[in-house]
């Protein structure tokens, strides 16, 4: 019995010796740290803004790191292999691809507006009726085909699963249309039993492309596609389509801790609306990636407006009362998409994620979530886009913390706002009364003004008092 331990503890030993650690040396979680080492594979705005934060140290190659912004290869060969110490961070949950892949998140939301209706009623249930009627294709080609027949003539788009800047997206309103498509793609396809087989196995697609892509999509074994009914009455803006990017940042899944960043931006088609021309991805498409190939495109203005330059022509327009239910109808969405994927994403300490959300809205002034990002383009394609950019990654590693100075209490970081901690984040100050809801606000200001820096100034101020007060 005793050699038997003997062998145990020294192939133990062994693991410890030949597993790479990140982190080790720096000692308690708490800790005030100020030498971090960071890594990424990333040449854009991210780079820009890691290289010029004070006391953090680019790593490369095999060294030692306390932060790596990761792409999804990595973590999917690298994470269950690698030894972390307690206060590491990387830019990823294990499985985030069950929010990112078109049709995990559509499954998942689906079960989850079951779950609700189940246990809490069809009212609370029609809170998740924010996505289009999806059908994840081939497997779910028969009641695509028995939907599209309820309603001739309507207009539908073919979505990848896993690809990102518009690339195999078409739109259609003839069954001849997704038959050829079927066809063309018969035996190349996997059933659904197959798919979910394969789930933990497969690419998830959603990380970081270093070309500047919203998502980086690693060749998989096969390629599904959704099919979705189209939104065939945008909300135009000088008679062009939109839809509108917003940040969040999750901190951890149990309990759910989810940011929500002030900024962000509507994209704009460069081609005027038309239903008559479903061909013409100028029309329909607001992918930054397909714009700049327009010929009208303006490098130097680019095709975005700030979301509160957005906000603010939408209360002209409207009133603010109607701007303050359609931006509390995105924070049900926000929360409720998050919700529909907490029990099976992989919560790990170490991990956190900003997602780029895309919203389209339409003339109704009603949201509807096209897809979720696990790492938002964080190339600029102006100047102004590049100092959003740069505030929001400044923001976001202000929030993670490596430095260890926020104290956990924050309810603002910068541009980011505490939306969600284990329950809905009040803006007042103190223990609210969750009991009526009568007069909770939540704790979200998207499209509003974003003074980061004097909020930074003050906040890391009163840290510096407190501090020194209890030393």
């Amino acid at each position: 019995m005793g050699v038997q331990i003997g062998y145990i503890i020294f192939l133990f030993s062994l693991q410890s010796q030949t597993s790479k650690g990140h982190g080790a040396s720096k000692g308690k979680e708490r800790e005030q740290r100020t030498l971090i080492r960071f890594k990424t594979t990333l040449m854009n705005t991210l780079m820009d803004v890691l290289r010029h934060r004070p006391g953090w140290v680019e790593v490369k190659d095999e060294g030692e790191w306390d932060f790596y912004w990761c792409d999804v290869s990595w973590l999917r060969e690298n994470f269950d292999h690698t030894y972390m110490d307690e206060h590491v961070r990387i830019s990823h949950f294990r499985n985030h691809y069950e929010l990112t892949r078109k049709n995990y998140m559509v499954k998942n939301l689906k079960r989850f507006r079951k779950q609700l209706e189940r246990e809490a009623g069809k009212t609370e249930a029609a809170k998740c009726d924010f996505f289009p009627k999806t059908f994840e294709m081939p497997c779910e080609y028969h009641l695509f085909v028995e939907e599209f027949r309820k309603n001739p003539g309507i207009t539908w788009i073919m979505k990848p699963v896993a690809r990102s800047q518009g690339k195999g997206i078409f739109l259609f309103r003839r069954l001849k249309d997704i038959m050829d498509w079927r066809k063309g793609t018969a035996g190349k396809k996997v059933t659904s039993v197959e798919t979910q087989a394969t789930r933990a196995n497969v690419n998830p697609s959603g990380s970081h492309d270093t070309r500047s892509s919203d998502d980086q999509k690693d060749d998989i074994p096969v390629e599904n596609y959704v099919a979705q009914r189209y939104v065939e009455n945008p909300y135009l803006i000088g008679g062009r389509k939109f839809d509108l990017r917003v940040y969040v940042l999750v901190m951890s899944y149990i309990p759910l801790r989810a940011w929500l960043y002030r900024d962000g931006f509507a994209r704009f088609s460069n081609t005027r609306f038309t239903l008559n021309s479903i061909d013409d991805h100028y029309v329909h498409l607001t992918n930054v990636a397909v714009q700049k190939t327009s010929p009208d495109y303006h490098p130097k203005k680019g095709c975005k407006w700030t979301l509160q330059r957005f906000r603010q022509y939408l209360a002209s327009k409207h009133g603010p009362k109607a701007v303050e239910t359609l931006f509390s109808d995105m924070d049900n969405i926000f929360i409720k998409s998050l919700q529909s994927v907490q029990k099976v994403i992989i919560s790990d300490k170490h991990c956190f994620e900003l997602y780029g959300y895309d919203i389209l809205i339409d003339q109704d002034l009603k949201p509807w979530l096209l897809e979720v990002n696990a790492s938002p383009s964080l190339t600029a394609s102006s100047q102004e886009d590049y100092e959003l950019k740069t505030c929001l990654l400044e923001d976001t590693l202000h929030v993670v913390d490596m430095e260890a100075r926020l104290t956990g209490k924050e309810k603002r970081v910068g541009g980011f706002d505490l939306m969600w901690n284990d329950g809905p984040v009040s803006r007042e100050e103190g223990p609210c009364d969750l009991s009526g809801m009568g007069n909770f606000v939540t704790n979200t200001h998207l499209g509003c003004i974003n003074d980061r820096k004097e909020q930074l100034r003050q906040l890391f101020r009163s840290l510096q008092v407190q501090k020194k007060a209890s030393s």
